[in-house]
């Protein structure tokens, strides 16, 4: 077993813009930890956490790595995430591993629009906070200002629990300490200013310190991780991580005042029937671990995972997620980057991995007993929207793609691959252009596949906006015996307050009175319709949105078969479809836009030319703007690359699938003439 507890323990994953030192600062806080000798450098590449060749060849993180330190008896473990954009999937998974989430900013530059977004992150998951104000150091940097950036974009209970002091060459604590000067005015100050905000949480400690004045920082210990629980505070640290400043007095604010899995809020699990189950840091109790990271390297499939409740070791029975026999765990590991360093067991609130486990895979849940599979609630992750179209540039190589696929998709939830029955391509989803072309690049090089790529075919949909008729008589006789079937049906739209309960595809009705058609022959007419409504009638795509009523027809007692009434019932809705205003539907998608103020009516004016409709603008703090719009997506498929030239770079944006609209008329014109359907014989 491991030397140290649960309650030695502390988890935080540094997050936060790209640029901003996330990982200099491991670097330093594995030498302040005593886990390394010597801080490797980006520029290098020899780094602990940047260990993978993508990262080595673009000089930035872009995978997660979880790293470890033993320091004064305590256990610290530290996730290194990347700070693009792109690969932000990177950055969510260890935020369901963690207890505190550390905000990196780069004194320099100041709130950029990724401490917004892992701000955001980091509060959703309901996480303590902590932010570091890196790089003090820099020429120019306004640490006052800092902080009254931060303080205006994410609330007053950002304070400092240290302070810069000698232009940005030491610092000195306020929490514990309360003389001195500082580069942000005297310590007693931000000391009064940090002690009162924790004891708001206690009325009796409020009470307490008026009457007595100051109280001892261990009394306040308890208060104070309340107060991060219910982000009441959130402690603002200063370092310069290439210089050694600030980076010993982080760590010890970690290992004091952070919380352990003990005091850090707990996670609740759904059990397979939807029943909330709250793990409990309690080493004795059943396991329950969560995967947060899957890699596939020379060693095998690896997963990652936090233990929550209960231990992890190998001679434990552990099922994974619906499993009905327990994985075969051979070793366990604690990670050191990209080195695995074996250990007896994973206890509550460690972080580990297995090897070689291929049921391991992001969100699986591990547990003591066999069943219903688990998942962690509240876990999300954006949905991807930017995608291109793939082929294998080689005859025979789609075995190969198909498994590369199945890898790179594990390893990456914001990485979805879908086959599109409307357009028949095979699509790979990520979030955005980087993030597609670190993806390809990857199987190009790790798998030895390469694709052809092209923009992937929007994906519209058709339906009616009337009641039509439509009848259909398939007569056919080919010398012995014949085919016979007449079918007449009615066809309407579901309406939207119906569509959950009978489908949003199709509500085939029986509406036969007496035996016109026998009913036998009904399957036949369904198969029929559900032919047309996957092949499309207007521009060949899926039909949806429709009820068609069966209500007459004939037979022949020798002649009508099924594949009579195939026919009939295809014909018969295709009649009726076209005199029902059919119309073709489009996907929308809300875009939020964060833009310089000096660009904001650029995008609005941008974005209304590509038939977007602005919902509303929100100023924010550093001089920037969100436009928040709907639009099609045929009109923004490739909006990272048009808002890059419209901005210089300096905006970003996310955006998510809202719903299906009707094309306007011209564009619908245009479609549909380009639709060249297939001759079928009768």
């Amino acid at each position: 077993m491991p030397s140290y507890t649960t309650t030695d323990i502390r988890n935080l994953a540094l997050v936060g813009h790209g640029g901003t030192g996330k990982t200099s600062l491991a670097e330093a806080l594995l030498v302040a930890g005593g886990a390394i000798h010597t801080a490797g450098q980006v520029e290098k590449g020899n780094t602990v956490a940047d260990h993978t060749d993508e990262e080595k060849e673009r000089g930035a993180s872009v995978y997660s790595s979880v790293m470890h330190c033993d320091h004064e008896g305590h256990r610290i473990n530290i996730i290194d995430t990347p700070g693009g954009a792109d690969f932000v999937g990177q950055a969510i998974g260890p935020l369901y591993g963690v207890e505190t989430a550390v905000v990196v900013i780069n004194a320099a530059n100041g709130i950029e629009s990724g401490t917004r977004r892992m701000m955001e992150r980091a509060k959703s998951a309901n996480l303590c906070r902590m932010i570091v104000v890196n790089r003090i150091d820099a020429e120019d940097v306004d640490p006052a200002g800092v902080v009254a950036a931060i303080q205006e974009s994410f609330g007053s209970e950002c304070l400092p629990i240290n302070l810069p002091t000698g232009g940005g060459t030491g610092v000195i604590g306020c929490f514990a300490i309360t003389e001195g000067d500082s580069d942000l005015g005297p310590v007693s100050e931000a000391h009064t200013k940090i002690v009162e905000q924790v004891i708001e949480m206690d009325d009796a400690l409020v009470e307490k310190y008026f009457e007595e004045g100051e109280l001892p920082v261990e009394e306040l210990h308890g208060v104070f991780e309340r107060a991060l629980r219910e982000g009441h505070l959130v402690p603002i640290c200063f370092t310069a991580a290439t210089a050694n400043v600030g980076v010993p007095e982080l760590l010890s604010v970690i290992e004091k005042y952070m919380p352990n899995p003990c005091e850090g809020n707990k996670r609740v699990f759904l059990d397979g029937d939807g029943n909330e189950v709250t793990a409990e840091a309690d080493a004795s109790k059943d396991t329950i671990a969560h995967t947060f990271k899957v890699v596939n390297d020379r060693f095998g499939k690896l997963g990652v995972f936090r233990v929550f409740q209960g231990k992890v070791s190998r001679d434990s029975p552990v099922y994974i997620a619906d499993g009905k026999k327990p994985a075969k765990l051979s070793h366990v590991y604690s990670l050191q980057g990209g080195e695995h360093v074996e250990t007896d067991a994973a206890i509550a609130g460690d972080i580990c991995a297995v090897i070689k486990v291929e049921e391991m895979d992001i969100g699986k849940v591990l547990k003591s007993g066999n069943g219903n599979a688990w998942k962690l609630k509240g876990e999300v992750y954006p949905k991807p929207m930017v995608g291109k179209a793939i082929t294998p540039a080689k005859r025979g190589d789609e075995g190969k793609l198909g498994d590369a696929l199945t890898k790179l998709s594990s390893e990456d939830p914001t990485v979805l691959i879908e086959r599109d029955p409307q357009t028949h391509e095979t699509v790979m989803y990520g979030v955005g252009e980087q993030h597609l072309r670190l993806v390809l690049d990857k199987m190009k090089s790790k798998y030895g596949v390469e694709v052809e790529t092209a923009p992937p075919k929007i994906a519209y949909k058709e339906t009616v906006t009337a009641y039509a008729e439509g009848h259909h008589r398939h007569k056919k006789q080919t010398g012995g015996a014949g085919q016979f079937g007449e079918v007449y049906c009615k066809v309407e739209p579901i309406p939207e307050e119906e569509r959950e309960e009978v489908g949003a595809g199709l509500d085939f009705v029986d509406e036969l009175v007496g035996e016109s058609i026998p009913r036998g022959f009904l399957p036949a007419i369904r198969k029929g319709v559900e032919q047309a409504l996957t092949g499309g009638a207007l521009a060949g795509y899926p039909v949806e949105g429709v009820r068609v009523r069966i209500y007459d027809g004939k037979h022949h007692p020798v002649d009508s078969k099924e594949v009579a009434f195939v026919t009939a019932g295809k014909r018969a809705f295709l009649d009726a479809f076209h005199k029902a205003k059919p119309v073709l539907l489009e996907p929308m998608v809300t875009l939020e836009v964060t833009v310089p103020n000096a660009n904001m009516g650029d995008i609005t004016g941008d974005l209304s030319g590509k038939r977007g409709r602005v919902l509303g603008t929100d100023m924010l703090p550093g001089d920037l703007s969100v436009v928040k719009a709907v639009a099609p997506l045929a009109e923004v498929s490739n909006y990272q690359s048009q808002l890059k030239s419209v901005t210089g770079g300096q905006g970003s944006f996310t955006m998510e699938f809202s719903h299906y609209d009707p094309v306007p008329g011209n564009v619908q014109q245009q479609i549909v003439a380009q639709y060249k359907p297939k001759d079928e014989e009768d």
